[in-house]
């Protein structure tokens, strides 16, 4: 009696531990668009395909759900629907919708956005930071290892690029973050761009990542003095290839 008290224990217990979690409090970021600039070395088109939002943050409890895209930060009002839908509110009155299936949240389509996928990020990794869990992911995914400087100053030296936005062995540089939209998209066009930083001083860059290769070039002004910023690529300044 007492080994078939225990087996229907397991089972409940089973049971319970099998069902899908409804509560989407946590972190969540935009893996799709990571995965797709890691495989293609294309981050822009990777980040138009799959965003534009790149990181939800929720507080079910507290009804709170904030994305970010990367440029800005949105903070909104957080209402369940039923177990596995909910819709945020923002300011103005504009609404997005959330659904919840394991381990996956979707932004269903709506009049401002297509779909978008996001994955959750265990909770002892979380960053509080909005959009800083989603720029760890792809810093690391995307810049991650050891880079030789093939040609460019330090040429024969290694370079890290780490997850935090700092940077080993790049002369001239110690703190590194990539574009991922707002101004810096838009004075940058088409091309992917870089800003690279030593002590208080800092300057945009653009830059080529193909397979194990990272070329940075001169970021060039084409406009006026009196106009926005048009960068285009100038003179290589760096290759490295990845180890």
């Amino acid at each position: 009696m007492r080994l078939i008290a225990l087996l229907l224990c397991s089972s409940v217990l089973a049971g319970c531990a099998s069902k899908s979690n409804d509560d989407p409090s946590g972190t969540w970021i935009n893996q799709a668009a990571i995965d797709a600039a890691r495989e293609s070395g294309h981050l822009r088109e990777a980040l138009a395909a799959y965003g534009p939002n790149l990181e939800w943050q929720i507080d079910a409890a507290k009804q709170e759900a904030t994305y970010s895209n990367g440029f800005e930060v949105a903070e909104g009002r957080l209402q369940r629907i039923d177990p596995q839908h909910w819709q945020v509110t923002f300011y103005g009155d504009y609404r997005e919708r959330l659904s919840l299936s394991h381990d996956q949240l979707t932004q269903d389509a709506s009049d401002y956005w297509p779909e978008q996928q996001f994955t959750r990020v265990p909770a002892a990794e979380a960053q509080t930071t909005p959009g800083s869990n989603f720029e760890r992911a792809l810093y690391r995914a995307y810049l991650g290892g050891d880079w030789l400087i093939e040609k460019g100053p330090g040429r024969g030296g290694l370079v890290r690029f780490a997850a935090d936005g700092t940077v080993e062995g790049l002369p001239g540089a110690e703190r590194y973050a990539l574009c991922l939209a707002g101004d810096c998209a838009a004075m940058s066009g088409d091309n992917d761009s870089i800003w690279l930083q030593l002590g208080e001083q800092g300057s945009p860059w653009i830059f080529v990542h193909e397979g194990n290769q990272l070329r940075i070039f001169d970021a060039q002004n084409r406009a006026q003095f009196d106009e926005m910023p048009e960068y285009q690529p100038g003179p290589q300044r760096w290759l490295l290839k990845r180890k």
